[in-house]
């Protein structure tokens, strides 16, 4: 076995050990964990906004994607002492009798870290907690458009569409991000007034609305025998012990994909022609930040 080679760097005031930056974790592009670590420490400025106080699950390949991953919830084994960390009831326990001490991902560093564990994959719920640790009402809303096969980005990008129109009418605004796997989640900004029970059972009350007038294209229901073909509206993301791959994040698949935010006008030619909309990778994420900010930035609210 080769030994581990290591890298000494000092972020933000704190010194962290790199390890194996030549280490190929998605062997289709021979994409490097150095790579990742490049994207993750550029993106950094529009990815952390959008992590901000929100706990952060993460999927770790620690030896690329062809092998195996794992999800972790709780504060990796080791972590620095400096690491901003929040405790929460575990989903489901009684009274509070188990907890989970989530990563809180405020800086440069915390993300370093965690990217140099192979954590590939940040997701994080749709509710932030407050300057006391407690969990606040969600603050958006999410879509999640998850294609059963033969049906794709394009047919996502109808159903983006008719569900851009009904979130009009209720009187929010959305923003489309193609996730970096098979499909597409829509956001909308919330006032955080709503408990997730009900932001969960707006999402349910759109997906059956949707299923009803174009059952042909849109499924509502999990059943997975009625999924080919069809567009899942997922609106159980919404639940409050749930979380969506954070917009920006890496995708721990076959190339290093992006859950990249699009414009509209991307999604409408998609939804047109096939060949219009395609996932995007870390270095096309990076070239359009450089050339356009963040597309979600209407997403944060002022106190993000």
């Amino acid at each position: 076995m080769a030994a581990e080679s290591t890298t000494m760097v000092s972020i933000e005031g704190r010194s962290l050990k790199l390890s194996n930056l030549d280490k190929v974790l998605f062997p289709a592009t021979e994409t490097t964990k150095g790579e990742v670590l490049h994207y993750y420490a550029r993106i950094a400025p529009v990815l952390l906004p959008h992590l901000a106080r929100r706990p952060v699950t993460r999927i770790r390949w620690p030896e690329g994607v062809s092998n195996q991953s794992f999800f972790e919830k709780n504060l990796p084994s080791g972590a620095p002492s400096w690491l901003p960390s929040v405790t929460l009831p575990a989903p489901g326990s009684q009274a509070g009798n188990e907890t989970i001490t989530y990563p809180l991902v405020e800086d440069l560093a915390t993300l370093t870290y965690l990217a140099n564990l192979a954590s590939l994959e940040l997701h994080v719920p749709q509710w932030q907690v407050d300057g006391d640790q407690q969990p606040l009402p969600p603050n958006r809303l999410v879509i999640d458009l998850d294609p059963g096969p033969p049906a794709g980005l394009h047919e996502c990008a109808r159903v983006a569409l008719l569900v851009r129109e009904r979130l009009e009418g209720r009187g929010l605004r959305s923003a489309p991000v193609t996730s970096g796997s098979k499909g597409m989640q829509l956001y909308a900004r919330l006032p955080g007034e709503q408990s997730s029970d009900e932001v969960r059972d707006t999402a349910r009350e759109l997906a059956q609305e949707l299923t009803g007038a174009h059952p042909e294209l849109v499924l509502w229901k999990m059943t997975k025998s009625l999924r080919p073909g069809k567009v899942l509206l997922d609106w159980s993301q919404n639940v409050a012990a749930k979380t969506t791959i954070s917009p920006y994040s890496v995708r721990g698949r076959e190339a290093p994909w992006v859950a990249a935010p699009r414009t509209w006008a991307e999604v409408e030619r998609g939804a047109d022609d096939p060949e219009r909309l395609r996932q995007l990778d870390i270095d096309e994420a990076l070239e359009r930040v450089d050339r356009d900010g963040d597309l979600l930035e209407e997403l944060l609210g002022p106190e993000t």
